[in-house]
């Protein structure tokens, strides 16, 4: 009789964390500016809303770490099949998020949005993308030190690929590295980001490459922390890695500096390393003082059983705040401007509308895991 993996309380805290500190920097209220530290660096520079999306592929690989032992009973087909089905179908989900909802308001009238002018990469893409090649690395390839290797290479790889095709005098600009470059030739202007009023996706192909290994860290933790258990030994190596981790990244900006739109491979270093350390300290907190009072915990894991489903709810309801009209204004516009910035006008107000928010997300997912409903991919 095989025995069940042990549970870690603290892994599912930080996904469920990292999952309600995204909905809060993603729908901030209008009507005013965001404190600066839940919005994102401008382009260079780091702030703490830039470790939200790293964060979640972390905790995909930690994920991965758990549900890759199921591939060991099953033949390469059934694995691939596996693999390239959840990739595909996060990837399309993604996608139909961008375009949904398929009509716009021209002239009056509702048309059919084209195709030619929808966003292709996207978060949920880059999630996909970065799980399917991770999950193959770690399938095929048992050695752990040739994985990371591997990891080293994408990482100074990205860096050389920015160099030799970037534009010489600037070859870490948003407009003039090779990653642009490389998303306007393959996908076209029309299918990228335009939320920097240029054609830019901060989401882009290139750029998937460091990404692909903050998922391969994630593993790498979860796997650890399954074989060290709840200790004090397995607390020190996450913090002692994740440390080695910040200082390489401080000493590499010097010459590839960090930054999250660019997705530098400093900035994958930065971010695991981080994302070690608030592990390490949830294990501490979680598994071995058992500080649970209040149940706190519970706050976090309700969103985490249902991660990718309450992410997507997020995205798509605040879509619909936006089309709905109330008077001349969106739905949005005006339980913002009627509401919060009425009672906290300002920042707060918009932090206030963001945190609402993420709680009306929260009471979906409590209502799914009341009902056992758990929505996997």
């Amino acid at each position: 009789m095989s025995q069940k993996p042990e549970r870690f309380l603290s892994l599912d805290v930080f996904r469920g964390m990292t999952i309600c500190f995204m909905i809060i920097v993603n729908t901030p209220g209008s009507g005013a500016t965001p404190f600066a530290p839940l919005l994102h660096a401008d382009w260079f520079g780091f702030t703490p809303t830039d470790l939200v999306f790293p964060s979640f592929l972390f905790a995909v690989g930690n994920a991965m770490s758990f549900t890759s032992k199921k591939f060991d009973s099953l033949a390469t087909g059934q694995v691939l099949y596996r693999i390239l089905k959840r990739a595909f179908i996060i990837f399309l989900i993604g996608y139909l998020m961008y375009w949904f909802p398929f009509f716009e308001l021209r002239n009056g009238a509702w048309e059919f949005k084209p195709f030619a002018t929808t966003r292709v990469m996207g978060v949920l893409q880059r999630i996909a993308l970065c799980y399917l090649f991770a999950s193959l690395l770690v399938y095929f390839i048992k050695s752990e030190r040739t994985i990371i290797i591997i990891s080293i290479i994408l990482l100074v790889g990205y860096q050389v690929l920015l160099l030799t095709y970037g534009d010489a005098a600037a070859p870490y600009g948003m407009l003039t590295n090779a990653g642009t470059y490389f998303d306007k030739f393959v996908l076209g202007e029309g299918h990228l980001y335009h939320g920097e009023k240029v054609a830019f996706d901060p989401e882009g192909i290139l750029s998937t490459l460091p990404a692909i290994v903050n998922v391969i860290c994630g593993y790498f933790a979860g796997r650890y922390i399954q074989q060290k258990g709840k200790t004090f030994e397995a607390i020190a190596h996450l913090m002692l890695i994740g440390a080695l981790l910040l200082f390489t990244a401080w000493v590499w900006n010097m010459w590839f500096p960090i930054g999250k739109k660019l997705w530098s491979s400093p900035f994958t270093l930065l971010t695991v390393g981080l994302d070690l350390v608030i592990i390490s300290a949830l294990i501490y907190i979680v598994e071995i003082r058992k500080l649970n009072g209040a149940n706190w915990t519970g706050f976090f894991t309700t969103v985490g059983k249902n991660p990718l489903a309450i992410y997507i709810l997020s995205e798509i309801l605040v879509i619909a705040f936006w089309m709905i009209p109330v008077g001349n204004k969106s739905f949005f516009d005006w339980i913002n401007q009627t509401i919060f910035q009425a009672a906290v006008p300002g920042a707060i107000g918009s932090l206030l509308f963001a945190v609402s928010y993420m709680l009306l997300c929260w009471l979906v997912g409590k209502l799914l895991d009341k009902n056992k409903i758990y929505i996997r991919v």
